[in-house]
């Protein structure tokens, strides 16, 4: 399977969202409580320094998708942040490493100099994996820092990753 990472374009909105909500709903791994639409999934893409869609080249399937923003601003300006989405039923294909590489190329294309994740959930096994693999460095963990769709509290594990 062949997959390939651009930038988005609107026409890509509605399986962005597709896949967006679906993590959000779960409830395991966004910090976002709210689902998006057409017209704020549009605003939220386009409010971003860059967004990716992973796109299956022989179907032209849009299989994932990633976020990268500032972390901060002024003098912590130069630090960013990102967030990736796999389509339910397309995880465990390396999809979510593809996008993470090209997220790190384009940081550091876009100025960025550090990537930080402030709240990578502690049960998210793939994600953890994936961040060792990479280089990412883990921070400590804050306790109960993340709310579940249960109402239940998980530890959160900031990670950085320096660019330049």
């Amino acid at each position: 399977m062949g997959i390939s990472v651009r930038a988005f374009s609107h026409n890509d909105i509605p399986a962005m969202n597709e896949i967006w909500n679906e993590i959000v709903e779960e409830g395991s791994a966004f910090p976002q409580m709210e689902l998006l639409d057409e017209r704020s999934g549009l605003e939220f893409f386009m409010s971003q320094t860059f967004t990716g869609v992973a796109i299956e080249q022989e179907t032209g399937k849009t299989v994932g998708l990633y976020i990268l923003h500032p972390n901060n601003v002024g003098r912590c300006g130069h630090i960013a942040n990102a967030s990736y989405a796999v389509k339910n039923g397309d995880r465990g294909k390396r999809i979510g490493e593809i996008l993470v590489l090209h997220c790190i190329a384009k940081a550091g294309e876009t100025g960025f100099r550090i990537l930080q994740f402030n709240a990578v959930v502690s049960t998210n096994a793939a994600a953890l994996r994936l961040y060792k693999k990479l280089g990412f460095v883990q921070l400590g963990v804050i306790p109960k820092g993340f709310l579940l769709k249960d109402g239940s509290y998980e530890d959160i594990i900031p990670h950085y990753y320096a660019l330049a």
